[in-house]
C-alpha cells in the first residue's frame, strides 16, 4: 500500500525488486499526472490510482477507504510493505466522524493559507483522519508493516512525512485543538468537542499497536542537496549546502538567500566565486485577506 507523489514510482521500483515467484498486491495513490511510463517487460502487480493534492478530492477518499479495506483479514503470516512519499497527507484523505469531504477540503485550504509549518498543519490532519496518524498500521494488525518512505519535511520526522498513516504519533488531540485555535480555523461543534474529550486521539509509540514493525528512509533532502552538490563539484564549481531544514515565510527566506548571492557576486564573501549554493526545507506562504475586486 502506500500514497505519495513519488507512489507509483515507488511501486514500480518495487514490483521491479520483488521476486517474480511471491505473491504481491496492493494499491498505491497517487497525483495526477504523476505516473512514469512503465518499463518494457514489467508486469504491474499493483494498483495505481491518481488523486488530487494539495487539497484532497472523492477520488482520494475511494482510494483511501479501499486501502483501509484492504487491510481486513490480514494475519500475522501477511507483511504489508508502506511506500510513504510527500503529498500523502492530501492524497489519503478519509475524514474523521463528524466530518464531511467538504469539510476537510476547507480546513486543508485554510492551513495552506495560514502559514502554518508543515509539522502544525499535519498534526491537525492527523487528527480528523480515519486513517493517518498510525491508524493505518493498526488497522494492518496483526500483519508486520515495513515503511519504506521519502521524506520531504525537515528533521526527516517519519510521522510528519505523509502525516505518518504507519508510525506512532506523539502530538495529542490537544495539540491539534491549540493549532486551529492559534489559526482561527473552524471546525464543526461536534468535531471540536471530540478534540477537546480526546476521542479522536491517534495511536501512541507507548500503545503496542507498532511491535515488529519498521520504517526505513529510502530518500531525504539531505542525499537530494548532496547529490546536486557532487553534480556541481563534477562540473568544476565549488557546492555549499546551506541547510536541509529552512522553514519560514518564502519572502522572508528567498530575501535573505538573495542577499546572500548578492553578496558572494560582488565581494567573493562568505564563499569565493563561483560557486553553487544550495538550501532545502519546507517555507510557507501565508495568504491575507484578498481585496474586494483583486484577482484570484
Amino acid at each position: 500500500m502506500g500514497a505519495g507523489k513519488a507512489g507509483a514510482s515507488m511501486a514500480q521500483a518495487l514490483e521491479a525488486l520483488w521476486p517474480a515467484d511471491a505473491p504481491l498486491s496492493g494499491l498505491v495513490v497517487t497525483r495526477y499526472g504523476h505516473v512514469p511510463p512503465r518499463p518494457l517487460g514489467l508486469a504491474q502487480r499493483i494498483e495505481v490510482v491518481e488523486a488530487a493534492h494539495p487539497v484532497p478530492d472523492a477520488a482520494g477518499m475511494a482510494a483511501a477507504q479501499r486501502m483501509l479495506d484492504l487491510t481486513a483479514g490480514l494475519t500475522a503470516d501477511d507483511l504489508v510493505v508502506c511506500l510513504v512519499s510527500g503529498g500523502g497527507s492530501s492524497l489519503l484523505t478519509l475524514p474523521a466522524d463528524g466530518l464531511a469531504l467538504e469539510d476537510k477540503q476547507r480546513i486543508n485550504r485554510a492551513l495552506l493559507e495560514s502559514g502554518a509549518s508543515i509539522a502544525e498543519m499535519n498534526c491537525v490532519r492527523k487528527h480528523l483522519s480515519r486513517i493517518k496518524g498510525g491508524r493505518l498500521a493498526a488497522a494492518c494488525g496483526p500483519a508486520r508493516v515495513v515503511t519504506l518512505t521519502i521524506s520531504d519535511v525537515p528533521g526527516d520526522d517519519p510521522s510528519v512525512i505523509a502525516s505518518g498513516p504507519t508510525v506512532p504519533d506523539a502530538t495529542t488531540c490537544a495539540d491539534a485543538l491549540e493549532i486551529l485555535e492559534r489559526y482561527r480555523i473552524e471546525v464543526p461543534a461536534p468535531v471540536r468537542r471530540a478534540l477537546q474529550e480526546g476521542t479522536l486521539e491517534t495511536p501512541k509509540p507507548e500503545g503496542g499497536v507498532f511491535a515488529g514493525h519498521a520504517v526505513h528512509l529510502v530518500a531525504t533532502p539531505w542525499q537530494a542537496l548532496e547529490a546536486a552538490a557532487d553534480v556541481a563539484r563534477k562540473a568544476g564549481l565549488a557546492a555549499h549546502v546551506l541547510s536541509d531544514e529552512i522553514e519560514g515565510e518564502s519572502r522572508d527566506v528567498g530575501k535573505v538567500h538573495a542577499a546572500l548571492a548578492r553578496c558572494v557576486a560582488l565581494r567573493g564573501q562568505p564563499f569565493a566565486r563561483p560557486c553553487v549554493i544550495l538550501s532545502g526545507g519546507e517555507t510557507t506562504v501565508t495568504v491575507g485577506p484578498r481585496r474586494e475586486g483583486a484577482a484570484p
